[in-house]
């Protein structure tokens, strides 16, 4: 008993400078894949970021809910169609988005943060213009339907939200500028661009992958850390490459607008957001 008390004792003493460090910071966490399916990583999520509230940290969540967006299409006997890898979005499916996105799930996320002792308030793009945006157009002569691209942050309802004293949990339907209809914004993006706007200390991707590996699936081969000007080589070499070279990407595009540290981790992990925040060790892979 007396050697467990010394071992939380001496967790709570590696966790001091680090809460001295980010306390009055702001840290953007975008929230998705397997966290949002388990209970279990679901509570931890919601656990860390009432945790960081509690010490002074400004955590802001922002969600993307593409599993329950997937149950609903397939309850109303939908398709769910998926260009180049990016959700094509019909006027019938953005519906369902934006009910499911900033509806269900985001709701859902602000009650549990009440119920477990934190404060929340649920906000999307469209409030405020959160995220304002246009079309999608990559000149690859694809229709991707209502999926836009964000083309302006305008971050005051979130900065009220956090003065207010509540963690902001932000659903990622973007406001269209170029026609009168909501846009679909892809979650990792619409993150780092947020963290870019809020000048955040931070931003936190969590995915379903321990990080950038050496060795596709040995994840003993973790890269805990990337400099900007090492990417394109990494790329290169195939050691970033799929599904990682977009999160990548909005990892550097954050640095440069100025976030100071920018981190991908494993939801799959229990608590790995206080891991990374509040321990020498750390989670995942930093890009700075």
């Amino acid at each position: 008993m007396i050697n467990n008390n010394l071992e939380r004792a001496q967790t709570l003493v590696e966790a001091l400078p680090y809460i001295q460090k980010f306390t009055g910071k702001v840290v953007v966490i975008k929230y998705g894949g397997n966290a949002m399916i388990s209970d279990e990583l679901f509570d931890a999520v919601i656990e860390d970021m009432i945790l960081l509230q509690l010490v002074g940290i400004h955590a802001v969540l922002v969600h993307g809910g593409g599993p329950e967006i997937n149950d609903m299409l397939d309850k109303l006997g939908m398709e769910s169609r998926f260009v180049n890898g990016l959700r094509y979005t019909d006027k019938e499916t953005m519906d369902v988005v934006q009910s499911i996105l900033c509806g269900k799930v985001n709701k859902d996320l602000v009650s549990t943060i009440m119920r477990k002792g934190g404060s929340a308030v649920g906000l999307c793009g469209l409030d405020g213009k959160l995220f304002e945006a246009k079309k999608m157009d990559r000149g690859d002569g694809e229709d991707y339907g209502l999926v836009g691209d964000i083309t302006k942050v305008n971050p005051e309802v979130v900065n009220q939200a956090i003065k207010d004293g509540h963690i902001p949990v932000v659903a990622t339907v973007a406001y269209g500028t170029d026609d009168e209809t909501a846009y679909n914004a892809n979650a990792d993006t619409a993150a780092a661009k947020l963290a870019i706007a809020l000048g955040a200390e931070k931003l936190i991707l969590l995915t379903n992958t321990r990080g950038v590996l050496k060795e596709k699936d040995k994840e003993d081969t973790l890269i805990k850390q990337i400099e900007t000007k090492e990417i394109e080589g990494l790329m290169s070499k195939g050691i970033i490459e799929g599904g990682m070279i977009p999160k990548i990407e909005c990892c550097a595009d954050a640095i440069t607008g100025g976030v100071r540290r920018t981190h991908i981790l494993d939801g799959r992990i229990p608590h790995s957001i206080l891991i990374e925040m509040l321990t020498d060790e750390g989670a995942g892979t930093m890009i700075c």
